[in-house]
């Protein structure tokens, strides 16, 4: 019974659980990239490392160490890459820092002072970032575990009291290799949980795409990563400004991401573009009206010709009045993804009438239209770009099979102005995009686009368009490291 009732519940869970429109997938192919930029980051932030004062005496010596900086560090072998249950894992081998510190040393009378440059080396790091999901569905790292240290130190003390400073410099060499070591795991747990959180904070989660929708890139759940990839699952939906609550149930094929051979790989499902359409629908922008000078001239004299015979029925005052075409789409358009290619398919309404002026309009005629677009889509920079061409199309009557016969001759010069006055308009909007959840100064380049049955899939390399540093220091929040 125990078992039963497992089994049960896990069905539940499973039966619940959200599926995702947007999948993004990193590979260990990304990560030497990933390496070089984090390590000029990590070899800035090293440099802020604040060592306390070291003083002490020695029989009648007394000297000070101050103004301790770090002034570069020289990587002989460090290594990036993922691990289970830690996410992402940096380790540094054999490393040394190049050092600068004020010296002060006094006997009796006798005062010498300076500056001096030093080397910490065989310095180890090993730090590890935990990523996961927070409460408002943004990724962030949760926690840094760190491990360093420092086997030797070296100092080149010259002067007057060279033979002194030798003399001292065991316990001033230890001392300073005991505080260093006590201060590079501080510096990178702040650089981890306070910097590179707030370049995490320019990924968008809930965000709006224009006027009048939005998109929700929420983490469904905690990243995961394996040896050799990390996959992350985004709830990828959109939804209508005005209603900010509302949201599609997601029944699309669940995308899968099974190539590595790339750096990055972002999937999307069929309702990613579902979500998208109704979102538009639902906020009533799927409608077009031609107005007089609008209409395409030869379209007005072949409707007026085709409806001549309702036209000379009406009173003189209307029949010279501007003619009115409206296209008002009347239920959410579908996409379908299949490996030859993605359609979206439209059903409207087109509505002919005549507008005279101070009067209501006069209809002569209401027709349903079918049509069918190809949909071709394309990843430039970090935006998704959706490019449409009509395939096919048709028109006819709700009322009457001859009516539907009648409206034969329009189908052609109805797809031509489709083609020439309404494709256009919509693909230029529909090419300005809509964004990926990437960081701030991170692009794709090299796209390749694959469709599979009810999802498709886009393989790309990452470019740094800007430095993490760049960007960090533009989203720097407070300092809030203790002094």
């Amino acid at each position: 019974m125990a078992l039963l009732g497992a089994l049960l519940l896990a069905f539940l869970v499973g039966a619940h659980a959200e599926l995702p429109g947007c999948k993004i997938r990193i590979t260990s192919k990304a990560l030497e990239l990933v390496k070089q930029e984090g390590l000029r980051f990590l070899e800035q932030e090293l440099e802020t490392i604040t060592i306390p004062d070291l003083r002490g005496r020695e029989g009648q010596f007394y000297y000070n160490i101050s103004e301790v900086k770090v002034t570069e560090l020289q990587l002989t072998s460090s290594e990036l890459h993922f691990q289970p249950e830690q996410e992402l894992v940096l380790q540094i081998s054999n490393a040394s820092l190049g050092l600068r510190f004020r010296r002060q040393l006094v006997y009796w009378f006798l005062y010498d002072g300076g500056y001096i440059n030093a080397s910490a080396e065989g310095v180890s790091i090993r730090t590890a970032l935990q990523l996961s999901r927070d409460a408002t569905g943004r990724i962030k790292v949760s926690n840094v575990s760190c491990q360093a240290s420092v086997s030797r130190m070296h100092a080149a003390f010259g002067g007057t009291f060279k033979k002194v400073y030798e003399f001292l410099s065991t316990f001033i060499i230890s001392g300073m290799r005991f505080l260093l070591n006590q201060q590079i795991c501080p510096v990178l747990y702040h650089a981890g949980t306070v910097l590179l959180n707030s370049l995490l904070d320019t990924v968008p989660v809930r965000s709006s795409v224009d006027e009048l929708v939005g998109i929700d890139y929420s983490l469904l759940k905690d990243p995961v990563a394996s040896d050799s990839n990390l996959d992350m699952d985004f709830r990828g939906a959109f939804f209508p400004l005005a209603e900010g609550s509302w949201s599609l149930p997601n029944r699309a094929v669940e995308p899968q991401l099974q190539e590595e051979e790339r750096m990055v790989y972002v999937a999307f499902s069929e309702f990613f573009f579902d979500s998208a359409m109704e979102s538009y629908f639902r906020a009533e922008a799927l409608k077009l009206s031609l107005v007089g000078d609008k209409v395409p001239h030869d379209l007005d004299m072949l409707l007026r010709a085709t409806y001549f015979g309702s036209i000379v029925l009406l009173s003189p005052a209307v029949i010279d009045s501007p003619l009115k075409l409206e296209l008002r789409v009347l239920a959410p358009p579908r996409c379908t993804i299949k490996p030859s290619g993605s359609t979206v398919s439209v059903t409207a309404s087109v509505t002919i009438a005549l507008v005279p002026p101070d009067q209501p309009e006069v209809q002569l005629s209401s027709m349903i239209m079918d049509a069918r677009l190809s949909a071709k889509m394309a990843l430039r920079g970090k935006a998704l770009r959706t490019q449409l061409d009509l395939r096919r199309f048709r028109i006819y009557s709700n009322q009457s099979a001859l009516e539907s016969l009648a409206l034969i001759p329009l189908q052609a010069p109805l797809k031509t102005m489709l083609q020439i006055g309404v494709m256009p308009m919509l693909n230029e909007r529909m090419w300005r995009g809509v964004q990926i959840p990437l960081p701030e100064g991170i692009n794709f380049v090299r796209e390749v686009v694959t469709n599979h049955a009810g999802f498709l899939t886009i393989g790309a390399d990452l470019h740094f368009a800007k430095g993490l540093r760049e960007v960090i220091e533009k989203n720097r929040p407070a300092d809030t490291r203790d002094p």
